[in-house]
């Protein structure tokens, strides 16, 4: 790479201690900077004064709780600008034009990692908007998404909702099951078998999504619907909460009113758009 760039960190939660640290480990000149003094200063590391010490480095990486938090943050004196702050498409596009209006460059980019996957291919980070992605490889594997600043939060918060919906699935078979003394150590090897079978038909389903044909001969939203009947009569009658089957069963029922009852799954995306 040559010689190395000077970067600051602006944010010492763990996530943005673990930037820092991988960015020492790969020979960066490393400043870092938090709002409190409470953060230890990772090894290797320095701390900046102020801000505008940190302003200084040849690239700004911020990785703070909110954009709220950061906007009041950024300087026109940032050379160049790689937000790994998690939030919306719109708050990531407001962000890239500001910095397009103060000549400053400006990659934006999600973590699809914890903490401790930092610094290992294990960790993803899209990032969008500038193709030249700076520090992003210090982190792990860098997805380049689009010149879009807004795609990288996109692609992150439809990847969270496929996780927050699994585990809330997960979570509500863990309860109903549990209810007559079934353990998670019996349950989850199941679900782990299951979940692998369900992936192999997401490449078909998106097929259908995207032609919008949901002819089938395979398992009719008709059927589906009465099943999430059952699992939210069965989650009431067995005491446990059933707001979740419940909201899936009204949520597919609204596909099988309008005429999609003998077609996929698939075709729930018809009132989800």
């Amino acid at each position: 790479m040559g010689i190395k760039k000077s970067v600051s960190v602006l944010g010492l939660g763990r996530m943005g201690s673990a930037l820092a640290c991988a960015l020492v480990k790969k020979g960066y000149d490393v400043t870092v900077w938090n709002r409190s003094a409470d953060k230890q200063t990772p090894a290797g590391a320095r701390r900046a004064g102020d801000l505008d010490e940190a302003f200084e480095a040849d690239v700004v990486v911020t990785c703070l709780a909110t954009y709220e938090v950061q906007r009041p943050l950024l300087s026109k004196n940032i050379k160049a600008l790689v937000n790994l702050t998690s939030g919306t498409p719109e708050e990531a596009r407001v962000t890239a034009e500001w910095a397009r209006d103060n000549g400053v460059e400006y990659v934006d980019g999600v973590i699809m990692a914890v903490p401790q996957q930092i610094g290992t291919p294990g960790a993803r980070i899209f990032f969008a908007g500038n193709e030249e992605h700076h520090v992003l490889d210090a982190f792990g594997e860098p997805v380049y998404v689009g010149q879009d600043a807004g795609l990288a939060a996109l692609y992150d918060l439809g990847l969270l909702g496929v996780m927050w919906a699994t585990f809330a699935g997960y979570l509500q078979a863990v309860a109903l099951t549990g209810t007559e003394g079934v353990t998670p150590q019996q349950l989850t090897p199941m679900v782990a078998d299951w979940l692998r079978e369900l992936a192999e038909m997401l490449p078909e389903m998106g097929e259908e999504t995207q032609h919008r044909d949901y002819e089938t001969e395979v398992s009719a939203l008709d059927i589906n619907v009465s099943g999430l009947r059952m699992l939210a009569e069965a989650s009431r009658r067995q005491g446990v909460d059933s707001a979740l089957p419940q909201a899936l069963h009204d949520l597919y029922q609204r596909a099988q009113q309008k005429g999609h009852g003998t077609h996929s799954i698939a075709s729930v995306i018809e009132v989800i758009r």
